[in-house]
Parts: structure tokens; C-alpha cells; sequence
């Protein structure tokens, strides 16, 4: 594989990366406000989980809390691995368009 075909391929992998990262992102802000909303809901109050196509009421706050949380520590762990493959791309790819300048 040529310098210009490695450098195609690492682009790629940089979108394909960012996409990931911005995913990850967007799960991550949308289970922060899941956590948030069901430490803030009055105990009086039901509170109901998705599974599946059904709601179904929840009866142990704890053990959901618990669960959103492991699921938010896991989340956040895949975003800071996936964003420092992005960093080792985009060095890759700045040394690969170093190499494709010089060679002109």
C-alpha cells in the first residue's frame, strides 16, 4: 500500500472514529440526564423503565440508579478510549501527509 492509499485509509478511520466519538458523546449527555432525572424524582412518584415496547414500573430506585450509573462509568470509558484512538490517527495521518509533502 502506497503513502496515498494509507492516507486514504486513515482518513477513513478518522471519520469513522469522530462518528463513534460523537455517538458516545451524545449517549453519554442523554444518560447524564436519565441519572439526573431519576435521583430528582420524588419518591411519592412512580417511575417507570422501557423494556422493550412496554413500561413497566420500578420498584427498586436503588438497583436502577446502580445500574444507570455502572452503565455511565462504562460509557464514559469507551468514549476516552475511542477518543484517544482518534488522537493516534490524526497523528498518523499528520506524519502521513508530512511524508506525501516531502516527496513532491
Amino acid at each position: 500500500m502506497d503513502n496515498m492509499e494509507q492516507l486514504q485509509a486513515v482518513v477513513s478511520e478518522v471519520q469513522a472514529a469522530r462518528q463513534q466519538v460523537a455517538n458516545l458523546r451524545a449517549q453519554v449527555v442523554e444518560l447524564e440526564t436519565t441519572v439526573d432525572s431519576v435521583k430528582n424524582q420524588p419518591a411519592e412518584l412512580a417511575l417507570h423503565q422501557q423494556m422493550g415496547g412496554v413500561l413497566v414500573e420500578v420498584s427498586d430506585r436503588d438497583a436502577l440508579l446502580k445500574d444507570l450509573e455502572q452503565t455511565l462509568i462504562t460509557l464514559n470509558e469507551h468514549l476516552a478510549r475511542f477518543t484517544e484512538r482518534e488522537g493516534q490517527l490524526m497523528a498518523t495521518y499528520e506524519q502521513l501527509q508530512a511524508v506525501l509533502k516531502g516527496s513532491e
